[in-house]
């Protein structure tokens, strides 16, 4: 009986991020999500957990998740039995925010989004994810496609304001020791990959890929 896998973008990407990631096909079956709007930027994620949820047909499955996707798998975790719950340059907990992120929620300075451009949001987006700008403005924008306003305040919002409680035993957590949006420093219990940024889904796929095939043989 294969088992199944279902993938969870980070904020604003497709799950196209996934297309380096490589499974046996007589032994997995693979099942792509993507992002739905909430119903107002003020939507509990306990509310939009229930929602995407219902993309979800099987039993006991494994779920990556990229970034806020990492958080969105682990509320559905506290919901659904699930065989595994990975995390890939995400957080298990609000305490590994970094403190420029805590200081963005003290001064509800998240409350900008909405009068901010989506260019420069999409600008801001790739460098603090460490990735060189010359290289990819254009082709990433492949991966950020989300471009709502009410969405983006609140994906930033919910990540932000999240109550990790009830935390799971069933956590693989892999991060890079290069990611400046969630820094290693505050990160406990994961596999390190060297060089790895916030952006590594894409650029660090093989090591991932490797790291995978072991946990899940």
């Amino acid at each position: 009986m294969k088992r199944h896998i279902y993938f969870i973008p980070g904020t604003a990407a497709t799950s196209k991020i996934f297309k380096g990631l490589s499974f046996p096909k007589e032994s997995f079956e693979l099942h792509y999500l993507e992002w739905i709007l909430p119903t107002s930027k003020h939507e509990s994620l306990d509310s939009y957990t229930n929602r995407f949820m219902e993309q979800i047909s099987h039993e006991n499955p494994i779920i990556i998740g990229v970034s806020f996707g990492g958080v969105l798998a682990q509320e559905i975790g506290k919901k659904i039995n699930c065989e595994k719950i990975i995390l890939i340059s995400s957080i298990k907990d609000i305490r590994e925010l970094p403190k420029k992120l805590k200081l963005i929620k003290k001064l509800h300075l998240y409350k900008l989004i909405p009068l901010i451009p989506i260019n420069f949001i999409e600008k801001i987006t790739l460098h603090f994810s460490g990735t060189r700008l010359n290289k990819t403005i254009t082709s990433y924008k492949a991966y950020l496609s989300y471009r709502d306003p009410k969405y983006l305040y609140w994906a930033v919002k919910s990540l932000l304001f999240w109550s990790s409680e009830n935390h799971l035993n069933n956590i693989l957590h892999i991060h890079g020791e290069k990611d400046v949006v969630f820094p290693i420093k505050h990160i406990s219990n994961c596999v390190r990959i060297k060089k790895g940024s916030h952006v590594m889904i894409l650029l660090k796929a093989k090591k991932i890929n490797k790291i995978l095939s072991q946990e899940l043989a």
